[in-house]
């Protein structure tokens, strides 16, 4: 299996709000990028969305972080809920530096 990721991944382990029609539902992070985040899916539907909002913390910090993004897969694993992989689209460059600092902690062991 060949390894389409670029980006180095950090675990992360929260739940958070996936918006989609502009109703939140929630979600399950696996991990996270400076590219995007991988999700479990709970309890949203059944859909066809593929432009979604997310909403989250980051482990240890206070502020709230708005994104949106575009799932660009989706798999099932034997076992577990359905996942999916969403890039993100729109992100604040203060977002943005804040996702890249916790990669590095959580990919460079530092």
């Amino acid at each position: 299996m060949s390894e389409k990721r670029k980006a180095n991944r950090a675990p992360l382990d929260i739940y958070l709000n996936k918006y989609m029609g502009g109703v939140p539902y929630m979600t399950r992070a696996a991990d996270i990028s400076q590219e995007g985040v991988s999700l479990s899916r709970l309890i949203e539907p059944q859909h066809d969305a593929r432009r979604v909002g997310l909403q989250f913390q980051l482990p240890g910090s206070e502020e709230i972080i708005y994104a949106e993004g575009e799932v660009v897969r989706e798999w099932k694993e034997l076992g577990r809920k359905e996942q999916s992989g969403v890039r993100f689209t729109l992100l604040t460059e203060r977002h943005r530096k804040m996702i890249d600092a916790y990669v590095d902690r959580h990919t460079n062991g530092n």
